[in-house]
C-alpha cells in the first residue's frame, strides 16, 4: 500500500525524543482489505453502499462515521461488539507495515517509552496484537478513551501527559507521534508533539500539508539508539526523507 514518490530528493536528520507515540492501523498494520469488508458488510445492512461510506471513514472512530450514518448504531455496545469480529471473521487479514515490527522490537529493548493512540475500539486493537503477536505498548489509547476523534488532539495529548509523567525537571520533554493520515498529522501537532509520517495511505504533498515535520516511506527508514550522556532521551535517525 506505500505510495511510490519517483524523483524525491530524500535526506536523513537525527533528533532526541522522551518516547514515541504511534498510530495504530495504516501505521503499524495495514488492515485495508478487512475495514473494506467490514464496510460492505455494514452497509448491507444499513442500506448504503460500503464506498461511500470508505470516503470519509479512513482514519476515524466508527462511533463517529455511524453518527453521521445510522446514529441508531452509534453506540459504543454496538461498536465494540463490530469490531470485535474484524481480526477473526474477515478473509483478509492485516499485513504489517515493513519495518514496523523490528522497531517495536528495539524500543522495547531500549525500554523506551511508547504508546499506541488508535481510532480502533480496545476490541479491534488488542484483536489485531493477538492475530500478529505484535509487541504490546506500555500505554494505550483507544477511540472510547476520547469525546472526540482525531484530528482532535485529545488522544495524543492525554497520551503525551502520561508518558511524561515520570520525567524529572532536566528531563527532554519531546515526544514524537508516528502517523500515516493528514487527520492524525493535525492531531499530533496539536498536542505538542513532534510528527513523523509515513507513506502508507497518503502521499507527500498530503502528509507535509497537514504539517507533518517528516515525511518516510516506512519505518525500515527509522535508527533508534539511547542518547548518551541525557538519562530518559533516545535519539532518532530518520533515512531518505521526502
Amino acid at each position: 500500500m506505500t505510495i511510490n514518490m519517483p524523483g524525491v530528493a530524500a535526506t536523513s536528520t537525527t533528533h532526541d525524543f522522551a518516547g514515541v507515540l504511534f498510530d495504530f492501523d495504516g501505521t503499524i498494520i495495514d488492515s485495508t482489505e478487512a475495514i473494506v469488508e467490514n464496510w460492505r458488510r455494514i452497509g448491507e445492512e444499513i442500506g448504503i453502499d460500503h464506498e461511500v461510506i470508505l470516503q470519509t471513514s479512513h482514519g476515524r472512530r466508527s462511533i463517529d462515521v455511524l453518527k453521521d450514518l445510522d446514529p441508531s448504531r452509534a453506540n459504543w455496545e454496538y461498536i465494540s461488539a463490530m469490531e470485535s469480529k474484524i481480526p477473526s471473521l474477515c478473509k483478509n487479514p492485516a499485513i504489517e507495515i515493513p519495518g514496523a515490527r523490528a522497531l517495536l522490537e528495539a524500543l522495547n529493548n531500549l525500554y523506551t517509552p511508547w504508546a499506541i493512540v488508535t481510532s480502533g475500539t480496545k476490541a479491534l486493537l488488542n484483536g489485531w496484537l493477538n492475530v500478529l503477536h505484535l509487541p504490546r505498548p506500555q500505554e494505550i489509547t483507544v477511540a472510547e478513551d476520547v469525546r472526540i476523534g482525531k484530528p482532535d488532539p485529545e488522544g495524543y495529548y492525554k497520551a503525551r501527559t502520561r508518558l511524561l509523567q515520570h520525567s524529572g525537571e532536566d528531563d527532554i520533554k519531546d515526544v514524537l507521534v508516528v502517523e500515516d493520515a493528514p487527520a492524525g498529522v493535525k492531531a499530533g501537532k496539536l498536542a505538542g508533539c513532534s510528527v513523523l509520517a509515513v507513506t502508507t495511505t497518503h502521499t507527500v504533498d498530503q502528509l507535509k500539508a497537514a504539517g507533518a515535520d517528516w515525511v518516510i516511506p516506512d519505518h525500515r527508514f527509522v535508527e533508534v539508539r539511547r542518547k548518551e550522556g541525557l538519562q530518559g532521551a533516545f535519539t532518532f535517525t530518520f533515512n531518505s526523507i521526502y
